[in-house]
């Protein structure tokens, strides 16, 4: 008996370990104009995806796509993701900013859950208008601030674990906001995109592309 345990523990010795395959949608790098990406930075394919926190059609994308591209493609390491806010107003802007305001550690799970809830604090947005009324915003800080509050933003990230203290901060904070809008003035103006979702895959602006089901089309066939 004890020969052959020594025989074994040979033969295993000789096998080689088999290298640990990594899950790459821990990876999250960021551009240099802010941008995040999750994925493996060498990745054949490279998706950039325009989106929108006001846009229903941004919600039914990422509630579809989300788990077949990270599951899919994204875990092995075949696509990397690039977000890109396309900012259509205030309430975007608010949102975005609270999406961020985690780091990037977090980015991604908080991303999505705000589209999961946007049929939640979306239709407060009228309301809140109309409580509004004409006054004129003289503070945008502050008018962000005041947004996320009405439409329990802050409330809804805050059982989230980004207490409401950390979230004001970011809120007040005038440089994310400024980096969101360049971002959005390069996606509606320099590459010109017709609406959102819209997607780039390897620098090509998909056309008439706006929903999972044309983007999967778009995409390289995964390997078995």
């Amino acid at each position: 008996m004890r020969n052959l345990l020594l025989l074994i523990a040979a033969l295993l010795a000789l096998t080689p370990a088999r290298a640990a395959v990594p899950d790459w949608t821990r990876t999250i790098t960021m551009t240099a104009d802010g941008a995040f990406v999750q994925g493996n930075p060498k990745a054949p394919t490279h998706l950039i995806e325009y989106i929108s926190y006001t846009c229903p059609h941004c919600a039914l994308f990422v509630a579809e796509a989300s788990k077949p591209l990270r599951d899919g493609r994204v875990r092995r390491g075949l696509v990397k993701i690039e977000l890109r806010n396309a900012i259509r107003d205030p309430y975007d802007l608010a949102a975005a900013v609270l999406a961020r305001c985690g780091g990037k550690g977090r980015f991604f799970a908080d991303h999505e859950a705000l589209f999961a809830q946007q049929a939640a604090w979306l239709p407060r947005v009228e309301a809140y208008e109309a409580a509004r009324g004409d006054k004129p915003s003289t503070d945008a800080a502050a008018r962000l601030a005041d947004i996320a509050a009405a439409t329990g933003l802050i409330d809804f990230m805050a059982k989230r674990g980004l207490s409401p203290q950390l979230q004001r901060k970011c809120l007040a904070d005038r440089k994310t906001p400024e980096l969101l809008a360049a971002m959005a003035r390069n996606a509606w103006a320099v590459r010109k995109i017709g609406g959102t979702p819209a997607f780039a895959i390897n620098g090509a602006l998909l056309s008439g592309v706006h929903d999972w089901a044309g983007l999967n089309a778009a995409l390289p066939a995964s390997p078995k």
